[in-house]
């Protein structure tokens, strides 16, 4: 009976998935049902809550797990959060993974209708959530991604190459974190050289043999080594999406 069960079960979603034409508007609820309508609006209540209506229909955010309508395809990110709050990001690589980034509500004046703005594709980060088909989105994280794509050894290469530069990039801010207190050590250390540090002092200060050249120059090199790092983490973020962009088009 319990088998009967969880293979209908599996034959409803996939009957729900096979409803979801993206070239029409639809609402995918996390019951795996799908809503299509004419209108897809997403809008505060009269408390300022925020809902999806689909055509008449109120339909509470806590039941979206994603929609698509003329503005493009959305991901609620509600199981992602701790307090479970529902905000939404949008689709930017769609394929066997799809990524997706945040986005930002913003008032359509004179319309019944909260628009999205900050819609930019960005640089693939760890910010960013992606998931395959239907299935609940994830935040994008070396440890998820390599599991997701075992079944692609070119891009579990990519995968390493990130991990790498994310530690070498990690230790490249450590070091600048050290030279800069060095820094300070060494710059207060020589602004006490020739303070009377007696009970009575003769007024005057010995600046004599102060040399602040060793304090400026690691000061020079934290900020080089935290730039370097910046920039190397950077480029490690460059081979998620080379990752992402591999198993796609294998």
């Amino acid at each position: 009976m319990k088998k009967l069960l969880m293979i209908a079960m599996a034959c409803y979603a996939l009957n729900a998935r096979s409803q979801t034409d993206e070239s029409r508007n639809f609402v995918y609820l996390y019951s795996d049902s799908v809503i299509h309508a004419e209108r897809i609006r997403l809008r505060p209540d009269f408390v300022g809550s925020w809902v999806l209506r689909a055509d008449s229909r109120r339909v509470p955010l806590e039941q979206v797990k994603f929609f698509n309508n003329e503005d493009g395809f959305f991901a609620n990110t509600r199981r992602t959060t701790i307090f479970g709050s529902n905000s939404f990001s949008e689709r930017i690589i769609k394929g066997k993974i799809n990524l997706f980034q945040e986005v930002a509500y913003d008032p359509v004046p004179f319309e019944d209708y909260y628009r999205f703005r900050d819609r930019t594709p960005r640089a693939v980060s760890t910010q960013m959530y992606y998931n395959k088909g239907f299935s609940d989105i994830k935040k994008v994280s070396y440890a998820q991604l390599k599991m997701d794509m075992a079944d692609n050894p070119r891009s579990l290469d990519f995968l390493e190459s990130y991990r790498k530069g994310r530690q070498f990039g990690t230790v490249l801010y450590v070091t600048a974190g050290v030279a800069i207190l060095a820094s300070l050590v060494n710059f207060f250390s020589e602004g006490n050289k020739g303070v009377d540090h007696s009970p009575f002092p003769s007024g005057g200060i010995n600046t004599s043999g102060k040399s602040y050249t060793a304090s400026f120059l690691l000061m020079g090199i934290s900020g080089g080594l935290a730039v370097g790092g910046y920039l190397k983490q950077a480029a490690a973020n460059r081979q998620i999406e080379m990752a992402i962009d591999t198993y796609n088009r294998n």
